[in-house]
């Protein structure tokens, strides 16, 4: 009791500061790349936390897998390293001991990669695309910002005004240029008013100026005088209903379709939390620490198994994707190959110690039979 106990005190506590810090890093890299997004106009500015939100959602799952990998490898290799696991040892603790209590701290955090993968993360991801869509639908709706420049979302509209009220939406001295199949509108007039219509469509009602319409480097232009001039900034209505993918459909769903990419995301999502699993079984042999190799090659044999395994498993995905594998059980073989991996290492580092001469001798005796 005692020895389960401490063990999975250690491994909750090292699992937060583990979470922690990984989730410091990857939200900081996040945040980088959403600012940059940003500046080259891929994404509203005043969307950026509630996409780093949803994308903290949906990266959750993985994010917890490495939680319980790290975790596991780093209480278990410090045990080995103070000695702690060689007292358990001696009091007639075996190393399959520990996969009780190993598994008990992973269990209840697969339980909850399980419920990210097939209920939270598709809703994150459908609900992230429709804020980012309707985002940039309201920049078209603020596109009227005095003394610069700015350009519509759709690229196909530019608009300067001197002076804007907020109040009374009025303004003075507008330019507007419009590009539709190859002609190139330019709008001038003196004086304009935004409001909205009967449809529920906001408007620019521009007075008294000229529209100027040709196309570029032709000297053939139209010109057109105009008391009252309308342009329409957006539609009424407007809602982003942005397509459903198979990474944004219900899990539900996924279960009784017949597509390719469907079935890849299924076999995706149901198999992160048999990840994580797996990942956890396999730590224990992988934390094994030798005093007089130190526990650089472990490090870096775990590194090299995290990435065989997620490698395969990608592998795997993309064949039933690309309908080469027919099912979603396809993907099976990654998940027995590593939790063979895990059972060949327990079986090794557990087996009992025999000295250097016996093992020559079984060895000769092997090879002269």
């Amino acid at each position: 009791m005692l020895f389960q106990k401490s063990l999975s005190r250690e491994l909750t506590y090292t699992s937060i500061g583990v979470f922690s810090v990984l989730f410091a890093i990857l939200l900081s890299t996040q945040t980088i790349n959403m600012l940059g997004r940003a500046a080259q106009g891929l994404i509203a500015s005043n969307a950026i936390f509630a996409l780093i939100g949803f994308w903290s959602i949906g990266f959750f799952p993985v994010l917890m897998i490495l939680t319980i990998f790290v975790s596991v490898i780093v209480v278990l290799t410090r045990m080995s390293r103070e000695q702690e696991m060689a007292v358990w040892m001696a009091s007639g603790k075996s190393l399959t001991d520990w996969i009780s209590p190993v598994m008990r701290f992973a269990l209840p955090l697969c339980l909850l990669i399980a419920a990210g993968t097939t209920i939270v993360e598709p809703w994150a991801t459908q609900r992230s695309k429709e804020y980012a869509e309707t985002m940039k639908q309201r920049e078209d709706m603020t596109a009227l910002s005095p003394g610069i420049f700015k350009e519509s979302q759709s690229g196909d509209r530019v608009y300067f005004i001197e002076s804007y009220s907020v109040l009374s939406g009025a303004t003075r001295n507008v330019f507007v240029q419009v590009t539709r199949n190859g002609e190139v509108s330019s709008i001038f007039a003196k004086e304009g008013q935004v409001s909205t219509d009967e449809e529920g469509n906001r408007i620019l009602m521009l007075q008294d100026g000229r529209r100027y319409t040709g196309e570029p480097g032709n000297g053939n232009f139209e010109v057109l005088e105009f008391k009252r001039y309308t342009v329409k900034i957006t539609e009424a209505g407007q809602l982003a209903r942005p397509s459903i993918n198979s990474e944004s459909r219900p899990t539900l769903e996924l279960l009784g379709s017949s597509a390719p990419a469907d079935k890849a995301e299924l076999a995706w999502r149901l198999s992160l939390p048999l990840c994580g699993l797996i990942l956890a079984l396999l730590a224990i042999p992988l934390s094994h620490y030798n005093p007089r190799a130190g526990h650089t090659y472990n490090l870096i044999f775990a590194l090299g198994s995290y990435l065989l395994y997620q490698n395969l498993l990608w592998l795997l995905r993309d064949g039933i994707a690309s309908g080469k594998i027919p099912t979603a059980l396809g993907i099976l073989p990654a998940h027995l190959l590593m939790l063979a991996l895990a059972l060949l290492l327990l079986h090794y580092h557990n087996r009992p110690a025999r000295p250097m001469l016996q093992r020559l001798k079984n060895l000769l005796r092997r090879q002269s039979a």
